[in-house]
């Protein structure tokens, strides 16, 4: 099937993948690192904000640039329920039932779009760290294969006959390892990311019930 292909066009068609897995891999790694690093800093300074405000309802008259990350989205949503609970109750199936429970399940579902953002691109990094290595597997026996037929052909079994494109064929694998490596450690590292950013959440979640409890107790 392949023995018509140039053994160096298989090599180089194999690196060419490999460079498209590393080229993603590091702009996946890079992306990551500023996404998280960036909500945690707009999340840091937005509940260092909501803590001091007044009123739950004084969510929305924070300044647009305290107003972004995971939690400010989070207590924006559970705000907007609120409101629109007080406005549609018994009039929307969607309202009826124990009003904690159904802002604790609206809370949960924004929890969980929050999750898919952070968790986003770590499956192509968890694909590329586990393909990666085959990949160049393939370039290698595909160009060692083409290196015997070639052996063959010029009779000679010299050191220097046979070294050569064998030794070319092995780098294949090599690179694959190599764009494998950062893959697979930066998907470990941002999927423990991704955890301590949800226990993050779901305290601040727990904490905004609290207080919306607290609230709904006051006016009744």
């Amino acid at each position: 099937m392949f023995t018509n292909l140039s053994p160096q066009l298989i090599i180089d068609g194999t690196l060419y993948t490999l460079l498209v897995f590393s080229v993603t891999t590091w702009t996946l790694i890079f992306f990551k690192i500023w996404q998280f690093i960036h909500n945690r800093h707009c999340n840091e300074r937005f509940e260092n904000a909501f803590w001091k405000l007044a009123d739950l309802k004084e969510v929305k008259s924070l300044p647009p640039e305290l107003a972004k990350g995971s939690q400010a989205r989070l207590a924006y949503q559970g705000l907007t329920w609120l409101e629109e609970h007080q406005r549609s109750a018994g009039k929307m199936l969607k309202h009826r039932g124990d009003s904690t429970e159904l802002l604790e399940q609206a809370l949960r579902v924004q929890l969980q779009q929050e999750q898919h953002a952070m968790e986003s691109g770590l499956t192509i990094l968890a694909s590329i760290g586990s393909t990666a290595p085959f990949v160049g597997l393939f370039g290698t026996v595909l160009g060692i294969m083409h290196a015997m037929h070639e052996i063959t052909a010029s009779g000679s079994t010299s050191l220097d006959v046979v070294a050569g494109p064998i030794g070319d064929a092995l780098v294949a694998t090599a690179v694959g390892i190599a764009v494998a490596v950062p893959a697979v450690l930066a998907y470990n590292f941002f999927l423990r990311r991704v955890k301590v950013q949800r226990t993050r959440l779901e305290n601040f979640v727990a904490s905004f019930l609290s207080v919306a409890l607290d609230t709904k107790n006051e006016e009744a």
